[in-house]
């Protein structure tokens, strides 16, 4: 079946930040991911999981163990399991909007840091 953000399942994470499951399996996670201006996700990281950021549209400034990426359109950055990570939208005016990959589904395997 085709799928895409009108019939992907949706849901808001954050204050104002949207998810959409583009696949949703238990080895495999594929989701688009939008952050309006001046939002971020709580710093974490993930037991098993390895994740991929791929950014579609905006600025997104990825924080990982530390050390500051910023990624625009067109590029992407690997996470292993266990490195702490943080991303950001820092524009004051334009969304920010990913794919995020996960392999195998990080679904409970979240571990905030506290920072």
């Amino acid at each position: 079946m085709k799928v895409n953000k009108k019939n992907a399942e949706h849901y808001i994470w954050g204050e104002r930040c949207d998810g959409w499951h583009l696949v949703k399996k238990s080895d495999l996670s594929i989701i688009h991911e939008r952050m309006p201006p001046n939002t971020f996700e709580v710093r974490h990281y993930h037991e098993y999981s390895r994740q991929f950021f791929f950014v579609l549209k905006g600025e997104a400034t990825l924080e990982v163990n530390g050390e500051t990426i910023v990624l625009n359109p067109q590029e992407g950055y690997e996470i292993a399991p266990l490195v702490p990570h943080q991303m950001f939208n820092r524009s004051d005016h334009a969304d920010v909007e990913f794919i995020v990959i996960s392999q195998p589904n990080n679904r409970g395997d979240r571990v905030l840091t506290g920072d």
